[in-house]
């Protein structure tokens, strides 16, 4: 292998596949890895957070129902410690229930089975596209500051009262889309354009889950007065003030 290739190779974006369908897990493997993705398999729920810090892949796609332990569990053992690898839930289980809790865990797509291949490595493109955004070196005034919150999109970090703020890929896109436009009121149809190219479809609650794990966060919950509003059969709205 010459030098070119070595390059080529750890380029790569590397995904964590945990996925107990050896059938299935071969065809995503085969299909991502033509399209230039490095992916490694788990096939056991209980292995699965162990190997991600092993790994340290740049995204992990999960599937729910794992022999040992399931994705749900799996996820927030993640999110708990601290890790902001994007996930992306992969699973037969579709049900509105599912999906939410999915996404108040901290996973960034919440995605039903069955899927073709090519629609599932655009879905994954997408994340690692947002993800890779803290890899871009941003202009000195790449940051805004409400307060005792300050946000540094070129550093991808958040801070309240200096102390820094753990946010997942996706929650740290929708405060910085809100915040670029505070004062002013985005719909859900708004905030998904944006952020995926989606239209909001009247049931997807991703945008929902997600406004609420960033006030939890950021301690809007416990606040006598809304920073991030809802403004009811609209969208939100982020205050400049109160913070």
């Amino acid at each position: 292998m010459d030098i070119s290739e070595v390059t080529r190779v750890e380029a790569q974006q590397r995904v964590l596949l945990v996925e107990d369908d050896t059938r299935l897990a071969d065809l995503i493997t085969e299909y991502l890895g033509k399209n230039g993705l490095e992916v490694h398999v788990e096939r056991r729920g209980d292995l699965a957070v162990d190997r991600t810090y092993e790994l340290e892949p740049d995204l992990v796609v999960l599937d729910v129902m794992l022999p040992g332990r399931d994705g749900f569990d799996i996820c927030r053992e993640l999110r708990a410690r601290g890790a902001t690898t994007p996930i992306v839930f992969l699973t037969a289980r579709d049900e509105d229930f599912d999906r939410v809790l999915g996404l108040e865990l901290g996973a960034d797509e919440f995605i039903p089975k069955p899927i073709q291949p090519r629609v599932l490595l655009a879905h994954i493109r997408a994340v690692l596209r947002r993800a890779g955004m803290r890899e871009r070196p941003g202009p000195v005034t790449d940051s805004l500051a409400f307060g005792k919150l300050e946000i540094d999109n070129a550093a991808r970090e958040v801070r309240v009262a200096g102390k820094p703020v753990e946010l997942t890929t996706s929650e740290f896109d929708v405060l910085w889309l809100l915040a670029r436009h505070a004062g002013k009121v985005l719909s859900r149809n708004d905030i998904l354009q944006q952020l995926r190219s989606l239209d909001y479809d009247g049931s997807d609650r991703s945008v929902d889950c997600r406004i609420y794990r960033l006030r939890r966060k950021l301690g809007d919950l416990a606040s006598s007065t809304e920073r991030i509003k809802t403004i009811r059969n609209v969208g939100y709205l982020f205050s400049p003030t109160n913070w």
